[in-house]
């Protein structure tokens, strides 16, 4: 298992790889930067993704940063998920998180870290322009309304049993030591808000921009509350993740980080935030949240602004979140559920990664398709609003497939159950973005839970028994035909019903002597 020690050797892994594009030309980060990047999510099929280092970064009145901005290195496609995971195979990913979640490794604090190699704090916090150093990009030009981190790993404790949370909150530029964070309840780090409201007194944060890739991965998981994500991104890596105290504030960040953003939430006020592009495909609307006030940046040498492109789906943020969905939700019906059956655990990109889950699932019961169904949809307030179970051979990350499911598995009347209470998050089809006052009280909302299981034995898949699709792709292959991409089914097999009489007579026209078949059925004509 690979072990990246920073942001820029992954970087060297990602370019020796052919997975990195190097831009040199002046990039406006304001205007071109995204936008750029959007286009291999609008024009180019997965695997040809790639993540992109800009190196020359101006900004729209002309500013030029000593700052890279690295995009899509995180989540472009699955193989280069896989490729920060370690350099796992695209399906290993799931064992690989599996092991993490069962397996998590407590971080190492070190004395320090390249992440302090410059101070900026007290009276010297603005020598650089404080957060105005960064080349932050602008995600939607056209509207946004500032720039945001996408890729912002905010660090906080919980004030009761000083248990961290690192999560991704998106987080918008609003003045050079102050910045927005996007986070409602039940947001872990909007639960350690609330408590330090009790208290009377603000929170302690930090925010690290470009960590090493598994904390990264982990800061978009929803990771039980009260488990420290950094011990889960060392059980991902097999190392303890090496941490450093901050400068001003009681809380410990990666020492490699290429950025450490430390201050303060206060609890006894909220400024509006948004609107920003969202997984929907949709603009978040924004509202009243919480913002941070800036106490001091420490940062390397150079450094390099990481950031995820979200936004409308396919996206990296998407899949970041996607896969790493996949992964909690299996470890939940799996492990904490007791579900054995249950194989897969697939969320679907056209959903921004969160909103349609299908379940494979092997020899289940029907208890045990609606254990499932409802396990989760229950694992998130928000996300699970349409959620399929279907039987092992079906490709839950196909929708054809799971459509043929859908059409010859389930009767609507029978397999169908609708449960409310769910919020409503981001979806604009709960409430009208007009209705101020709904919107802030983030209504209540369902899912739809589908039975697409078999429940009695079927006839077989109507193709070609396997032998016979094996030894005609051989003859494909020879033909100098198109590589292909086996879909599921790709095979014909028994599902339960087939009388020994009927596969007799198969076998027959196997055989070249059909007409057997057809003497028996004159023998037995019915009159009429």
């Amino acid at each position: 298992m690979a072990y990246y020690r920073d942001l820029r050797e992954y970087i060297t892994v990602l370019e020796q790889k052919d997975k990195l594009v190097r831009v040199t030309r002046e990039i406006n980060k304001d205007a071109e930067l995204m936008p750029l990047v959007r286009w291999e999510f609008r024009g180019l099929p997965e695997k040809e993704r790639k993540a992109f280092l800009f190196e020359n970064v101006t900004d729209a009145k002309g500013k030029k940063y000593n700052c890279p901005v690295l995009v899509a290195s995180h989540a472009a496609s699955r193989e280069i998920y896989a490729l920060s995971m370690g350099g796992c195979k695209i399906e290993e990913i799931q064992a690989r998180w599996d092991h993490a979640q069962q397996h998590p490794v407590k971080p190492r604090l070190v004395a320090s870290g390249p992440a302090q190699e410059e101070v900026h704090m007290g009276d010297n916090l603005l020598e650089h322009g404080g957060l105005e150093e960064f080349a932050v990009p602008l995600s939607t030009p056209g509207f946004d309304n500032a720039p945001y981190f996408s890729a912002g790993n905010a660090v906080t404790k919980n004030p009761e049993n000083g248990i961290r949370n690192v999560g991704n909150y998106r987080s918008m530029m609003k003045s050079p030591t102050r910045i927005g964070v996007q986070a409602h309840m039940p947001k872990h780090i909007r639960r350690h808000w609330q408590k330090y409201k009790e208290m009377g007194v603000p929170m302690p944060a930090a925010i690290a921009v470009g960590v090493t890739p598994n904390i990264g991965l982990v800061s978009v998981v929803d990771t039980p509350y009260n488990v420290d994500e950094f011990d889960v991104a060392g059980g991902l890596s097999g190392e303890p993740v090496e941490l450093i105290k901050c400068k001003t504030v009681d809380l410990e960040v990666p020492a490699t980080a290429e950025i450490v953003i430390e201050g303060e939430i206060p609890t006894d006020q909220l400024e509006n935030e948004g609107p920003f592009g969202e997984f929907t495909g949709y603009m978040g609307t924004g509202g009243p949240n919480m913002f941070m006030e800036v106490k001091c940046i420490t940062h390397r040498k150079r450094p390099i602004w990481n950031a995820y492109i979200s936004q409308f789906p396919p996206s990296e943020s998407s899949m970041i979140v996607q896969v790493g969905l996949e992964a909690s939700h299996y470890n939940l019906l799996k492990h904490h559920l007791g579900i054995d059956n249950v194989l897969q655990v697939a969320y679907h990109m056209e959903s921004g990664g969160r909103t349609m889950c299908v379940i494979s699932m092997k020899n289940a019961t029907i208890p045990q398709v609606w254990q499932a169904l409802y396990g989760a949809a229950a694992a998130t307030s928000t996300y699970s609003k349409i959620v399929i179970a279907v039987d092992d051979d079906i490709d839950p990350r196909d929708m054809d497939s799971v459509a043929w499911a859908l059409c010859y598995r389930m009767q609507p009347h029978r397999d169908i159950q609708v449960l409310q209470g769910k919020s409503a998050s981001l979806d604009p089809s709960a409430v009208s973005p007009e209705d101020k006052k709904q919107m802030l009280e983030r209504p209540l909302t369902s899912a739809l839970l589908i039975n697409a299981v078999r429940k009695w034995p079927y006839p077989p898949t109507s193709l070609p028994r396997k032998e016979y699709m094996e030894k005609a792709k051989v003859i494909w292959e020879e033909l100098g035909l198109p590589p292909l991409t086996p879909k599921m089914p790709w095979f014909g097999t028994s599902l339960g019903y087939w009388p020994d009489e009927i596969a007799e007579e198969a076998e027959l026209a196997l055989r070249g002597e059909h007409y057997q078949t057809g003497e028996k059925f004159a023998r037995n004509r019915i009159k009429v």
